[in-house]
């Protein structure tokens, strides 16, 4: 695989990229891996880089090129979550990254060359600060919860804490009792939520799916994010939607929630209510 121009924009972004308190840098690469930078710490959420000929778009740039990682989250153990190929690349090349996962995550990742040192279990009765990085894991309904007393949840999603930003990154999971008010409770500043939705002709073909368009929305509004982000709908045309059909809900019926479609490859400086407040007109000192 070759890099293309924007992949090596964003590798040089990555680097340069300076992140005021009370904002936080974010780079789509497409279905649900995205990059988080703020206070001099990246984090990289499923990374999906394996330039497979069934995706609908090549990745932006060879996995082994995100040599300044400091920590990866695994929603669960889908190829297009734990991709083996970018997990391989970015610990050959990252020896100090940390790898948080749910344990059916774990065998996989110590195949793929991660030394179980690197390895944390991704805990849903627990919350991690980690070098300035509040990590905790809850759980996730692919469709349906998977648990066992051994393993815990196959599925989870996250809730960051980085420079003041509070950060919901659902992993693929359906709405279900009790995480409007969880979320709402957490104060979430920036959600990312799948929204290629499920049915029946779907689930006949081995897809397991997720919260649609309208759920996604919904519970952003309902649960007081300030902005939300879709994200796991562009990868694999049998399994895609249009981001553009969130929007126009929102529009129709929320015209205040804030919601941001990502453009391919794209870098999106978050801003939360509380940033200009503490820090003056800060965008004048954002970026390079």
């Amino acid at each position: 695989m070759e890099h293309s121009d924007r992949g090596l924009e964003i590798i040089k972004e990555l680097k340069e990229t300076v992140v005021p308190e009370g904002m936080l840098a974010v780079w789509f690469l497409g279905q649900n891996s995205i990059l988080l930078k703020a206070d001099n710490k990246i984090v990289c959420l499923d990374p999906y880089l394996d330039p497979a000929p069934y995706r609908a778009f090549q990745p932006p740039f060879q996995a082994e090129m995100l040599s300044n990682i400091d920590y990866v989250c695994i929603s669960h153990d889908h190829i297009d979550h734990l991709d083996p190929y970018a997990v391989e690349a970015i610990a050959k090349v990252n020896s100090q990254t940390t790898f948080i996962a749910p344990a059916y995550c774990h065998e996989r990742l110590q195949e793929c060359g991660v030394h179980q040192d690197r390895i944390i279990h991704a805990d849903t009765t627990r919350e991690r600060c980690i070098a300035g990085v509040k990590i905790k894991a809850i759980p996730a309904a692919h469709e349906e919860f998977e648990y066992s007393s051994d393993y815990g949840h196959r599925f989870v999603g996250y809730i960051l804490e980085m420079n003041g930003v509070k950060v919901y990154f659902a992993g693929d999971t359906v709405v279900y009792p009790g995480l409007v008010e969880l979320l709402k409770k957490e104060a979430i500043d920036l959600a990312f939520l799948p929204i290629n939705g499920r049915d029946f002709f779907r689930n006949q073909r081995n897809i397991v799916g997720n919260m649609d368009v309208r759920e996604a929305a919904e519970l952003a509004v309902k649960a007081g994010v300030d902005t939300v982000i879709p994200l796991h709908y562009d990868m694999f045309p049998g399994n895609s939607e249009k981001p553009g059909r969130m929007i126009d809900y929102l529009y129709e019926h929320y015209p205040m929630q804030k919601c941001h479609v990502c453009s391919r490859f794209e870098r999106f400086i978050y801003v939360s209510p509380g940033a200009l407040k503490n820090n003056g007109d800060s965008r004048t000192h954002l970026i390079e």
